[in-house]
């Protein structure tokens, strides 16, 4: 596939890869020279103000792709093929495809001036897909399935690319235990706090784990390996490992030869990544600590990670991983929100837009947290269900890859959170059957 471009920037050489490889079995060829496109009888694409040949798909540009500058955008929605689509311009495409879909995966407006949330993170009230109402649909991957289909009714060799349904649970272990492993003084701190609340319940629940007479209520792990097993799943762990316990940094010790057997229980069936913790957001060296600590636990090279919180700061904190020696990370979503923070079901390579240039940390969006509809969307674990199985349907409609995050938590028996492991157990039956369909798994 030949794409013809007045200016061949950074942006679009990204942008391109990426649909590329979305959308064909061809490599995307860019040039700008006009007699070549002519040429070319085969399929092209010309991104340019004027129309070169009768035979082309022709995308008349928005100017995004060709700035080098990073300031607020002029965008006006529209309603287009029952959804959105924005920077609206001429041609046989009714908007710039390339430059929509590079704003929203280069998450551009979080480098524009913005208000934060509580926890200091990028407010979902900031966004496009917010205000807009499509925060809950992968609107790029949309885009693209209709994209293809107008390149092979108009190019009938264009071979395009057949994706297939993914779909990738993930855990964040911040909390392993309950009440195990916690030592005596916290255990003593948290008795006074139940007795002062007159939790007699708790009390008791307390003591009945400690003495071993039932299982710590957030260890779920046995569960989850059945489950898995089960449905044949490779989930990722992510494991907050802090040199210190914090205010948001409250995990088993990584010291604690409870919870190191715990990781390397995991490290032999599963991915296990690095949750940096709070603390590592606000000193930058610890980030290097929490992984050589993790790393000496699983005896193995980390290289995949998830923010504690979803808390990041563009581009701060991803250059931070990259050097860190992190090349994959599921941070991508929202920490207060579920949705599709970059409008993408697929992976994306991350692109710095400060530097203006393509990275090679790969981002996993992830598009529901359990933890955001019991603690920010305060919803009950049978919507919660049903939501999920929204984001099923969604993903499913666009062979996209569907990423769940939950916490051993919540999975556990704690009276807490009660009926949210039924209601995973429900939504991972029926996530797998589509998961089966696609890989040929019987």
């Amino acid at each position: 596939m030949l794409l013809y471009a007045d200016v061949i920037s950074k942006r679009l050489q990204y942008i391109i890869n990426f649909i590329g490889n979305e959308i064909s079995m061809e490599s995307f060829r860019l040039t700008q020279d006009k007699d070549e496109f002519r040429n070319v009888t085969g399929s092209k694409i010309n991104y340019s103000n004027e129309r070169i040949t009768d035979n082309e798909c022709w995308i008349k540009p928005h100017s995004l792709l060709a700035e080098n500058s990073i300031k607020e955008q002029t965008i006006a929605c529209f309603e287009w093929n029952d959804s959105k689509a924005f920077f609206k311009t001429e041609g046989d495409f009714p908007f710039d495809i390339f430059a929509t879909s590079f704003y929203l995966l280069s998450r551009y407006e979080e480098y524009l001036p913005h208000e934060k949330d509580m926890y200091g993170r990028y407010a979902h009230e900031n966004s496009l897909t917010f205000r807009e109402n499509f925060l809950n649909i992968p609107l790029v991957n949309q885009w693209l399935q209709v994209f293809k289909k107008v390149l092979k009714q108009q190019f009938p060799s264009f071979t395009a690319k057949d994706s297939s349904f993914k779909f990738q649970p993930t855990y964040d272990i911040d909390e392993a235990y309950s009440y195990k492993h916690k030592g005596w003084l916290r255990n003593a701190g948290g008795t006074v706090k139940d007795l002062l609340k007159r939790d007699w319940s708790k009390v008791s629940l307390r003591r009945r784990v400690l003495s071993n007479k039932i299982k710590d209520t957030y260890d779920s792990y046995e569960w989850m390996d059945e489950l898995h097993q089960q449905y044949n799943l490779k989930p990722n762990y992510f494991f907050l490992v802090p040199e210190k316990n914090g205010q948001y940094d409250k995990n088993i010790l990584p010291t604690n030869t409870a919870m190191q057997q715990l990781i390397k229980q995991h490290t032999e069936k599963y991915t296990v990544g690095i949750h940096p913790s709070w603390q590592s957001g606000d000193e930058h060296s610890f980030l290097g600590k929490e992984i050589k600590t993790l790393e000496g636990i699983t005896g193995k090279t980390v290289t995949t990670s998830r923010q504690h919180f979803i808390r990041f700061t563009l581009p701060d904190t991803f250059r931070r991983l990259l050097s860190a020696g992190i090349k994959e990370d599921y941070s991508m979503g929202y920490g207060s929100i579920n949705g599709f923070r970059a409008s993408v079901a697929s992976p994306f390579y991350w692109y710095d837009l400060a530097k203006e240039e393509q990275t090679e940390l790969l981002l996993h969006p992830f598009c529901h947290m359990e933890a955001n509809s019991f603690y920010e969307q305060k919803v009950s674990s049978q919507q919660a269900l049903e939501e999920m199985l929204h984001y099923l349907n969604e993903v499913k409609k666009v062979n996209g890859t569907l990423i769940t995050l939950w916490h051993n938590t919540f999975l556990g028996t704690d009276p807490f959170f009660a009926g949210w492991r039924e209601i995973y157990q429900q939504f991972i039956k029926e996530a797998s059957m589509f998961h089966f369909e696609k890989s040929g798994t019987t």
